[in-house]
């Protein structure tokens, strides 16, 4: 008999601050800024998927080595990038030591001065998916000054409010968002297809756990099943249906790797009906059962 698992939810800051776990926690629950550094100890870091009520995003370099799983593409050392995440999009990460740089946190009510509805005005948010980009470190030092800016305005205000801070925060978004809209006109030419092949992608990224057929994810991009398999196919050379089960492949890769959790649990926790499907699956696909890949890779 299945056992119905969730995947956790996080509505309050500082309880996923605890579920990482980070030792830092915020006084002020709708806003918080966060020092990446690196490490001391080489570790590997591994955060299964999970959901959370606020918004996320993080202006990051590399000083180690690290993966970076984005929608259907694994992208190896990448030197730095910007992640923004909107709230209650499937999300997790694995990286090691080398992560440097900053990582904000917070809640539409922490602009509850800003009249504008948030999404409309800042749509650098995506309700549907991550929004990722990868650049230089050049690029890296143009925007951290801007970021600099409202770190240094929350560590040195009253931490209850917080309002220069949260100032300074609405006018890095609004920066944030000329810089995307320079990096958009350098994929403008892409064709219709390609561009249709780009939101599958970031689609599956949030739904691959609860959507598996190419049906479902034509019906959100409001396609025929038959047309979007056919884009896919001719702009990727692969199939629709593999991109999905790439990408549910390596969530179980790193779920089986990177945590303790039994074959079992994995299973159901990423909405197979039973250990044996996810058995089958798994083994179709990496060519190893569950638990000999455990044992290969651990």
């Amino acid at each position: 008999m299945k056992i119905k698992t969730t995947l956790p939810y996080y509505t309050e800051i500082n309880d996923f601050l605890a579920s990482i776990p980070w030792p830092g926690r915020t006084d002020n629950p709708d806003f918080y800024c966060l020092r990446l550094k690196k490490l001391e100890k080489d570790v590997q870091v591994y955060r299964p998927p999970f959901k959370r009520s606020f918004y996320f995003f993080a202006l990051l370099f590399n000083s180690g080595r690290i993966q970076v799983n984005y929608g259907d593409q694994t992208v190896q050392d990448p030197d730095s990038y910007l992640v923004l995440h909107s709230p209650n999009l499937v999300y997790s990460f694995a990286h090691n030591n080398g992560l440097e740089g900053y990582i904000i946190y917070f809640k539409q009510e922490c602009f509850s001065f800003f009249k504008p509805d948030f999404h409309q005005q800042f749509p650098l948010f995506d309700p549907l998916h991550t929004n990722l980009f990868m650049f230089d470190h050049a690029t890296f030092e143009q925007l951290a000054p801007h970021f600099e800016a409202v770190f240094s305005a929350y560590e040195g205000s009253a931490k209850s409010q917080h309002m220069e801070a949260r100032l300074k925060l609405l006018g890095l978004l609004y920066h944030l968002e000329e810089f995307s809209l320079e990096r958009k006109k350098e994929i403008r030419l892409a064709t219709t297809q390609q561009i249709l092949l780009r939101k599958f992608t970031q689609l599956i990224d949030n739904h691959y756990i609860d959507k598996r057929t190419v049906q479902e994810y034509a019906d959100m991009l409001a396609v025929t099943a038959n047309y979007l398999s056919q884009s896919v196919k001719q702009v990727s050379g692969k199939n629709a249906l593999t991109f999905i089960a790439e990408r549910l492949t390596n969530e179980a890769k790193s779920l089986i790797r990177y945590t303790d959790f039994e074959i079992a649990e994995i299973a159901y926790q990423l909405n197979f009906s039973d250990p044996a499907n996810f058995g089958k699956f798994f083994k179709k696909q990496a060519g190893l059962s569950p638990s000999e890949f455990r044992k290969r890779h651990k």
